[in-house]
Formats: C-alpha cells, sequence, structure tokens
C-alpha cells in the first residue's frame, strides 16, 4: 500500500508511547489519522500537532468503538489502516506471599480479565469493526483493501515472573493473527504483529534511572532501549510491503527475556 493523503488510518492508543510515534509517523506520510485514546485531551494534542483527528475511545465497549469508527470515516472516509497500540499493564504473581505475616494471597482474576478484555478483546473489537468497514472498500492496484497491525509483546514468548495476564493477552494477540489473517485474505485486508521488546515508553520512563539503564544494558544489541520511531517505522513497512500477511515480527534488538 503506498502512503498518501488518499490513505486514512486508526492509530488505537495513539495518545502516547507506541502509538503516539505512529500517528505521527503515518501523518508524515500524508496519511489521515484518526487517534483512539482514553485520555481525550492528550490525544486532542497528539492529532492538533500532526493534522488528525482525536476521539476519545474505550476499546472494551462496542458502543465506543462504534462511534469512533463513525466520527473518523465522517472527517476522513473509510480507514484503511488499523494499528492496534492500546493496552495496559497489571503485573501479579500467582500466588504471593505477603512479607508482613506471609500469608498467601491469589492473583486479582478481576485484574486478570481486565487485562484480557482491554488488550486481547479490545484489539479483537476494534479489528472486527474497522475490517468490517474496509471490506466495502474498492481494491487498490495490488488487490489489497487495508492493512491491521496489532501489538503484542515479547512477553508473548518470553513472559516474566507476575506477567500471568499480560502475557496471556499478548499471545492471545499474536495467536489470532493468523485466523484473523486467514478469514481476511479473500477480502484483500493483510493482518500483522508486532512484538515489541524493551521500548522507551510513559511507563518504562517512570521507572527509576538506574533501573532503565539496567534493562537498557541486557539489550544484545544494540545495547539501549527501543524508540518509537523504530516502532513507527515498522509499522511504515507492514502498511508498504503487500507480501507481508500473518506475520509476527519481534522487534527486540535480540533480547530475551529472563524469569524476573
Amino acid at each position: 500500500m503506498q502512503l498518501n493523503s488518499d490513505i486514512a488510518a486508526i492509530v488505537t492508543g495513539g495518545a502516547s508511547g507506541l502509538g503516539e510515534a505512529t500517528a505521527r509517523r503515518l501523518a508524515a506520510e500524508g496519511v489521515k489519522v484518526t487517534i483512539f485514546d482514553m485520555n481525550l485531551e492528550r490525544a486532542q494534542m497528539v492529532a492538533a500537532e500532526c493534522g488528525g483527528l482525536a476521539c476519545r475511545v474505550d476499546v472494551t465497549s462496542d458502543a465506543d468503538v462504534i462511534a469512533g469508527l463513525a466520527e473518523a470515516r465522517a472527517s476522513h472516509g473509510q480507514e484503511r489502516i488499523l494499528v492496534n497500540c492500546a493496552g495496559i499493564v497489571i503485573g501479579a504473581k500467582t500466588v504471593s506471599r505477603r512479607r508482613s505475616d506471609g500469608a498467601l494471597t491469589a492473583a486479582s482474576t478481576d485484574d486478570f480479565d481486565r487485562v484480557l478484555r482491554v488488550n486481547l478483546g479490545g484489539t479483537f473489537r476494534c479489528i472486527a469493526l474497522a475490517t468490517l468497514g474496509m471490506v466495502s472498500l474498492e481494491r487498490l492496484a495490488n488487490g489489497e483493501r487495508g492493512v491491521v497491525v496489532s501489538t503484542a509483546s515479547i512477553a508473548s514468548e518470553d513472559g516474566q515472573i507476575g506477567q500471568a495476564a499480560y502475557a496471556a493477552s499478548k499471545a492471545g494477540v499474536q495467536g489470532m493473527a493468523l485466523p484473523i489473517a486467514r478469514d481476511l485474505a479473500s477480502e484483500g485486508i493483510r493482518v500483522n504483529t508486532i512484538l515489541p521488546g524493551l521500548f522507551e515508553t510513559p511507563m518504562m520512563a517512570s521507572l527509576p534511572p538506574a533501573v532503565r539503564e539496567s534493562l537498557a544494558t541486557s539489550v544484545p544489541f544494540p545495547a539501549r532501549l527501543g524508540t518509537g520511531a523504530e516502532y513507527a517505522s515498522l509499522v511504515v513497512e507492514i502498511c508498504s510491503n503487500a507480501y507481508l500477511n500473518a506475520a509476527a515480527i519481534r522487534l527486540d534488538g535480540a533480547i530475551r527475556l529472563a524469569p524476573r
């Protein structure tokens, strides 16, 4: 797909982190970008800076996603690109022992369900509802109608201690890409997944400097945290390369996560 002003895109979680970098890069390529995010104020700021649109969307809500897509399409037309970056992290060991008295407690099943609702359910919801619109589009010269890029994580394959919910949700994102790509192949819609490693994100920025430095130097090469620009560059390549379909691409500097 050639990226230009005839193409519209939706980026979920586009108000910060990898989503923000992607929204800005797609806009720089000429694409008409709509940001879906819970933080509407921040989303509006990013959208204003890249000439796009911002919608407050909770990806766990059918009504929110449908309304956001309607607003985006009214301004930019039917999207051909969907990039799923919205996600949350809640860490907890399956069973843990309190330091104060040694009592054992189980992880919250409500927290587990919430992580799956946002990361896995939200990704599927956006894919299903966005591609429902994409199938109505005329095919481009190469036969394709649209592209979906979803964000999993290297935790899909290297989940660490306390990451059961997060790893399960991201493994689900990775695992459903192939059947969805097969579902949509006859419609000319490609579906791919990126598995980011350790990246400069707001969550990473909240860690103490010494911890961030330790994480950065644990990456084999280059020995640093990844940048949003590097993630966004891969999104652009996936959109542009018509032979990339049902791929799960690790973007991680060759790191393999240890248990903790």
